[in-house]
């Protein structure tokens, strides 16, 4: 049961994850979280370091697609500055929004990363998907109502997991 939320990776941040890892792993395209991964949640202009790193994909050719339990709306004006492609309305945990990413990008699951914040959303969409998965921390401590009550269930169930798993610690690349 717990294996359902092991990631396959635990970054401290998704700007710690370079285009030179993500090769070396196989990986071809990455889906990532919106909120709290990319932007935080608050603050939708994005970062410098979001804006170098998402540079940095693109120029080793490398796509990223946000792949998000929000609405269209909501994704599309968060996203806009920054040119990125995006899935709305995921329902992650199921799988309907990384399957409909993978087939737009075109790119065969063994060669797609999803990184995000969460367990109980990001984590468990990737591995009921077949794809590998990075977790990372949350960008800010605090998150949107409806995310705290995910956390509060999370927190138990993270704690499990690593327990289970403790060879699985917070690293600051994808190949430490």
């Amino acid at each position: 049961m717990l294996n359902k939320f092991k990631p396959t990776w635990m970054v401290n941040v998704i700007y710690n994850v370079t285009p030179e890892q993500l090769k070396i792993q196989g990986i071809k395209a990455v889906l990532a979280d919106l909120d709290n991964t990319l932007i935080a949640w608050n603050n939708p202009e994005g970062s410098p370091e979001l804006k170098k790193w998402l540079a940095d994909l693109n120029a080793a050719g490398i796509p990223l697609l946000v792949v998000s339990n929000n609405s269209h709306a909501r994704i599309g004006r968060a996203v806009a500055p920054l040119n990125v492609s995006f899935v709305s309305r995921a329902f992650k945990p199921l799988t309907r929004g990384i399957d409909k990413a993978a087939k737009k990008l075109a790119v065969d699951k063994s060669e797609i990363v999803m990184i995000g914040d969460q367990l109980m959303t990001d984590i468990w969409a990737a591995n009921n998907a077949g794809v590998r998965s990075i977790l990372v921390k949350p960008l800010l401590e605090t998150d949107q109502w409806n995310t705290r009550v995910n956390r509060f269930i999370e927190k138990p169930v993270k704690k499990a997991m690593l327990k289970n798993n403790p060879k699985l610690k917070w690293m600051d690349n994808i190949n430490d």
